[in-house]
């Protein structure tokens, strides 16, 4: 898939399966109760369903955000987010193992799961955001980017202007 054509944008938009926040949300997207919950298996919030039919044990997925053990962002020596592979076994990535909603539940806070990531286009790359949020950041449209708007936000921005009649002169101040 090629790089959406903005200058930034979520990483939720490079992700290969959909993400249930909520066992609520597992069960309405699904029409399945959520697996219980096992504390001794890290949370994950994902899973592959062609997981189960792979002839082999293990599946490997090529591109996840890199983790320390402890759940802390790795990042390179420029600051931005690394990527790694990842090794799970079937029946591990065919499953969810979200927790309940209810505070202090053994496990729970311990780090997630990372979600497989399709690969990075040759225009995009992975930076922080504000707060330490991973964005993807397109590279090409990036540069074209002038005092945060792109040549389509202006254009649009003109049309409105003409659109209301308001002077162009008053549009550059």
């Amino acid at each position: 898939m090629p790089a959406l054509p903005y200058p930034t944008y979520s990483l939720d938009k490079l992700y290969l399966f959909p993400l249930f926040q909520t066992r609520e949300d597992y069960a309405k997207a699904t029409g399945q109760e959520a697996p219980a919950f096992d504390p001794q298996r890290p949370p994950k919030y994902w899973f592959d369903p062609e997981a189960e039919n792979s002839v082999r044990r293990n599946v490997i997925y090529n591109t996840v955000v890199s983790y320390a053990e402890s759940g802390g962002l790795l990042v390179d020596e420029q600051g931005r987010p690394q990527t790694e592979a990842m090794l799970l076994m079937k029946h591990e990535a065919a499953t969810v193992n979200i927790p309940p909603l209810e505070t202090n539940v053994p496990g729970a806070s311990a780090p997630c799961v990372p979600m497989p990531l399709r690969a990075l286009d040759e225009q995009e790359e992975l930076i922080l955001g504000f707060g330490g949020i991973v964005l993807v950041r397109n590279k090409a449209v990036a540069e074209d980017v002038k005092e945060g708007f792109t040549p389509q936000d202006r254009a649009l921005l003109q049309a409105i202007a003409r659109k209301l009649n308001v002077p162009m002169e008053q549009m550059s101040a």
